[in-house]
């Protein structure tokens, strides 16, 4: 048993409903006891449909129930799933998917004798349709706005074609919205087909009830086998529990009664980390830590049409993104879990990334870029409001006391998340903490928060930016082929974004994984997608 702080104890009634959760799935079969990947979802989970797998609460859980053509793995690497090959025209815009023959749909009585049948291409025909239809209304629908048409040639072959060259588009196919479902299960249940799932997934659903437990099931007829040909996937089950508190969470976590948790919260990090980002000595002994990249940027952003003075001067823009210490806040906040944005806004581990570009600790530079304002305008006391929510005053605090010895005021402004979200859509903060995760792995996501027709509400450009040798740039990385090519493009529009500087990166994020030393082949990927499949419990 790991040894834990009084502050952790405050939660007897939900760790006596966990316990509760978990005796009683082991009578129905008691080898759910020692075969059962067993995890804590805090945020719940709205739908186990695919096509409205937007969060990433639903994406984890989908994720073992789905499959679709592709799938990305830990390297970010897209591979093959239910398709086998893949072939992409020399105009770069047409896709031909052959699809594997031993893939089946879940068993269900509606399929008749044999209780399954196998996938075709007519099946993703009918998947990929319902995220058009608009009846659907699938948040989702964005995945195929680059999709002139798509359809199936025979029974194992399925063609896309594209509108125009788009090379991240098999990264996007890998996202759980396009996964495979059956029509006369999907149409039998209608709405309700979101806690009736049947996929292709290495597991099944089992029970569903809200707010309490998910509980899924070993698909034994799965497709994948590992690299000696043993069929996937090796647990015999997944059960998750929906505590909404992360203390809570912990606890069961130090309690063994879970076997992993996600992230690092503020009500525990200091419990098991040291400082220095280090398990502690009482955790080390029985707990794992994993951890590496994650597209995600933390950032502040600019509105660059704003008639505000301080928000319109470059020198300030930059003396505040050199202003502060990012390696001290990181270690002060965050015990060392992040990478500090010297770099621009591509995140580490993205081709493109490149961390000679941005920005680093001057605060002597940060004194004269101030001074130098103050000199121009006449304006002695600059003073900028910065917009934030609850959730990152810590962060804001930190860089309001450093930016005060540069001479500049920041004013600190709390309001609630879906109000920052609201006003940045619409203009109506001048400088605000935003974050962006990708939706798919490709450093053309990220830059398409700077091109000058994606201004917001429309679109994702939430500052304003706009740049005529950026918008050429990007745009012609949409033609580009050759990926070293690509590459290079997005470094130097990374690059120009910098200079202008209508941000100030503050971190790129990283996954942290806890689990227990029983746990093996639990890996980590920068998408932060959570894969069971090859996950062994001793």
């Amino acid at each position: 048993m790991l040894k834990f702080t009084p502050s952790l104890f405050h939660s007897l009634l939900y760790c006596s409903l966990f316990l509760l959760v978990f005796s009683c799935d082991s009578n129905e079969n008691p080898q759910l006891t020692t075969e059962v990947f067993r995890y804590n979802e805090h945020k719940n989970i709205g739908s186990l449909d695919p096509a409205f797998s937007k969060d990433l609460a639903d994406i984890w859980a989908t994720n073992q129930l789905f499959n679709g053509l592709v799938q990305m793995d830990d390297q970010l690497n897209v591979q093959p799933s239910i398709s086998k090959t893949c072939t992409i025209s020399d105009s770069a815009t047409v896709y031909t998917f052959n699809l594997r023959n031993d893939v089946f749909f879940h068993k269900h009585e509606l399929f008749g004798k044999d209780s399954t049948r196998q996938v075709n291409a007519s099946d993703f025909e009918y998947s990929f349709n319902r995220l058009r239809d608009k009846t659907i209304a699938s948040p989702g629908s964005w995945v195929l706005n680059k999709v002139e048409d798509f359809f199936a040639i025979n029974d194992s072959v399925f063609q896309i074609k594209l509108k125009q060259p788009f090379p991240a588009f098999l990264g996007l196919l890998t996202m759980k919205y396009c996964s495979v479902v059956p029509k006369e299960i999907v149409e039998h249940y209608g709405n309700d087909f979101r806690s009736h799932p049947i996929g292709t997934g290495p597991f099944k659903f089992k029970r569903w009830e809200e707010n309490l437990k998910l509980v899924f099931r070993r698909n034994n007829h799965y497709f994948e086998t590992d690299s000696i040909g043993q069929q996937l996937p090796y647990l015999e089950a997944v059960a998750i529990t929906f505590l909404p508190d992360k203390q809570s969470e912990f606890l069961q976590f130090a309690q063994g009664n879970i076997d992993f948790v996600s992230g690092l919260d503020g009500s525990y990090k200091d419990e098991i980390l040291t400082t220095d980002g280090q398990l502690r000595p009482d955790y080390a002994k029985e707990v794992k830590m994993i951890r590496g990249p994650y597209l995600n940027t933390e950032y502040l952003g600019f509105f660059m049409e704003t008639e505000v003075n301080t928000i319109q001067s470059k020198k300030l823009r930059k003396a505040i993104n050199v202003g502060f210490d990012r390696d001290k806040m990181m270690m002060y906040l965050r015990n060392g879990i992040g990478i500090p944005a010297n770099g621009g806004f591509i995140p580490k581990g993205l081709p493109g990334y490149d961390e000679t570009i941005g920005f680093t600790y001057q605060p002597e530079l940060a004194k004269q870029l101030v001074s130098e304002y103050k000199d121009e305008t006449g304006n002695k006391n600059p003073e900028i409001t910065l917009t934030t929510t609850s959730n990152y005053l810590s962060f804001c605090e930190f860089i309001q006391q450093e930016l005060q010895k540069t001479g500049l005021l920041v004013n600190v402004d709390v309001i609630p998340p879906s109000s920052l979200k609201d006003a940045k859509a619409n203009g109506q903060v001048d400088f605000f903490r935003a974050s962006w995760i990708a939706d798919y792995p490709d450093a053309e996501n990220y830059l398409s928060l700077y091109y000058s027709k994606n201004f917001a509400p429309n679109g994702p450009n939430y500052t304003h930016f706009k740049n005529t040798q950026f918008d050429k740039m990007y745009e012609a990385a949409y033609l580009e082929t050759n990926s070293e090519k690509r590459k290079a493009l997005y470094t130097k529009m990374d690059s120009l974004i910098m200079d202008s500087a209508p941000i100030v990166p503050l971190f790129y994020d990283e996954v942290v994984r806890f689990t227990r030393k029983n746990v093996d082949g639990l890996g980590i990927n920068a998408t932060n997608l959570l894969e069971l499949k090859s996950v062994k419990k001793d």
